[in-house]
């Protein structure tokens, strides 16, 4: 059950897979969405003052109209008036000369200006739909990875493997006890353990290596060694007395998971495990998961019971 638990289907590896390159393509396009909307903000900034300036353009273009307008009827007026004035009739041609050309100028200065507004507006559309696309195209990633998520949730059967271990770990003790020999053993990093945990062992040694956490430890030791530690620790009588009554408490021979290779005095660093340790921290968020449980009066003791 632990070797379940701590091993990911194909389908559950697979698809973990499929969604990191999902989420990447994700971060990817809400990074291309906040470009586009950047792009689609100056665009619209840029529309604004184009509209402003062409606004600006066909009035002054009008006025020059008008100013020739009255330029020119001016010049009809003072070329019918009797006796002729030439003075005012160059004056009057002059004017008409130049609000012409103020005219062509202003003309020209319009077009320029509805040729700007047409381009900011081309470029606005274009900026619209290109948010539009982006926004769209992060929606249906977002939706993707969103249901992968789930689904590798209801993949993810680890809790429940973990779960049945436990259940039955006492069992398993049972079963262990009544023909144990230590044929049943395997070494892990120097640390002899049953085989039957020797997988989920050596998994949390590696995996709290990662974290930046040395563990290790003793773990099997025969019934002779228990019974020297039972003379070593002071217990009132080696064979009857309740490990408690022990200096240190040390269970009974026969009857300490040690004996069976199902628990383990962790150590960090080399060093035994305490209550503050950064070592205990890590057994007792994690431990759990590889089916290791702490006995709460010894914080250096895990076995696959807690006992």
């Amino acid at each position: 059950m632990m070797y379940h638990s701590l091993t990911p289907s194909p389908q559950y590896v697979a698809l973990r897979k499929t969604l990191a390159g999902q989420r990447a393509t994700l971060r990817t396009r809400s990074e291309l969405v906040n470009q586009r909307r950047t792009s689609h903000a100056a665009a619209q900034t840029a529309l604004a003052g184009a509209i402003s300036a062409d606004a600006g353009a066909r009035t002054r273009y009008a006025l020059a109209r008008e100013a020739l307008t009255s330029a020119r009827n001016r010049l009809t007026v003072v070329s019918q008036q009797r006796p002729r004035n030439g003075a005012a009739v160059t004056a009057a041609q002059n004017r008409v000369t130049a609000t012409a050309k103020s005219a062509a100028i202003r003309r020209g200065q319009a077009g320029e200006a509805a040729a700007a507004l047409r381009t900011a507006q081309a470029t606005a559309r274009s900026a619209t739909t290109g948010l539009d696309r982006a926004t769209a195209a992060w929606q249906a990633t977002s939706e993707t990875v969103r249901k992968n998520q789930q689904k590798l949730i209801s993949l993810d059967k680890s809790a429940e493997f973990a779960g049945q271990a436990a259940a039955l770990s006492r069992d398993v003790v049972t079963e262990v006890r009544a023909g144990f020999t230590m044929a049943d053993t395997a070494s892990v990093n120097g640390v002899t353990v049953h085989k039957s945990v020797s997988f989920a062992f050596r998994r949390m040694l590696a995996d709290a290596k990662a974290d930046g956490v040395v563990l290790s430890g003793g773990g099997f030791r025969s019934k002779k060694r228990q019974i020297e530690l039972r003379k070593i620790n002071g217990c009132p009588d080696v064979w009857t007395a309740p490990a408690s009554s022990c200096r240190v408490p040390t269970a009974i021979p026969g009857r300490s998971l040690h004996e069976l290779g199902l628990a383990v005095d962790v150590t960090a660093g080399g060093k035994s495990l305490t209550a503050n340790s950064a070592g205990f921290r890590w057994m007792s968020m994690y431990a759990k998961k590889y089916g290791f449980v702490n006995l709460p009066s010894e914080p250096w003791h895990w076995s696959i019971t807690g006992g």
